[in-house]
């Protein structure tokens, strides 16, 4: 393909792979699960994710249904100017990720305890 036609991502497609993958961490899942849910292979989503494939409307719907939220989820904050992933976003989804795993009686815990440091904000 000749470098004047090579596909490059656009903001548009960046954002909803970002959501795609916050999403997905957020509920603890691997690359590996969500892919066999929505009968693709792990790589296949990993392009996804990364935007270097974009990603029909109706993969998209899949992808919602598979993470429980609405094909607008994936849209949400578009209009406000695309932030660059910071330490901190990096951090709250790793957060996100450790807390899915854990026990409901530790994540109530959890909860708890993040709320009120929020709190002394």
């Amino acid at each position: 393909m000749p470098e004047d036609k090579v596909r490059r991502a656009d903001g548009v497609d960046r954002h909803v792979a970002a959501r795609v993958r916050a999403r997905r961490i957020t509920l603890g899942l691997t690359q590996h699960d969500l892919a066999s849910r929505i009968g693709v292979t792990y790589q296949q989503l990993h392009k996804y994710e990364t935007a270097r494939n974009r990603m029909t409307a109706g993969r998209l719907l899949e992808i919602g249904r598979a993470l429980n939220v609405s094909p607008s989820y994936f849209f949400e904050g578009l209009q406000e100017p695309e932030a660059p992933s910071t330490e901190r976003h990096r951090r709250a989804l790793e957060l996100a990720k450790t807390a899915a795993s854990l026990e409901e009686q530790h994540l109530s815990l959890l909860n708890d305890i993040t709320r009120a440091l929020a709190a002394e904000r």
